[in-house]
């Protein structure tokens, strides 16, 4: 199993790194984030997400959302190497980037 963590890693990453560009308008800031690692009892997966949400989207929806699919993912991965291990996600949402503002002038 030490060889899953940096799989399910590079795999969730990859994915959330799909998403970032249509939600976002600069770089992905240093408080976001993908991290998988055993659980400290070593029972199964825990992943913690940290994002950053563009402004006009609901927190608690995206990070529904994010929980849902990244734990599908978590779960798909772990059955294709026969593995049956718990997962945990947590979402954190860590803060909020503005809109760009418009031309001058406009409303």
């Amino acid at each position: 199993m030490a060889g899953l963590q940096p799989g399910l890693a590079d795999r969730l990453a990859r994915a959330a790194t799909h998403a970032w560009p249509r939600t976002a308008t600069r770089a992905t800031p240093p408080e976001a984030g993908v991290r998988a690692a055993r659980t400290p009892d070593d029972s199964g997966w825990r992943v913690d997400v940290r994002c950053v949400l563009s402004e006009g989207h609901r927190a608690l929806d995206v990070a529904r959302e994010v929980r849902s699919r990244v734990l599908s993912a978590a779960q798909t991965h772990l059955r294709e190497h026969h593995a049956t291990d718990p997962v945990t996600v947590t979402v954190t949402v860590t803060g909020f980037i503005a809109k760009a503002p418009g031309p001058l002038g406009a409303r």
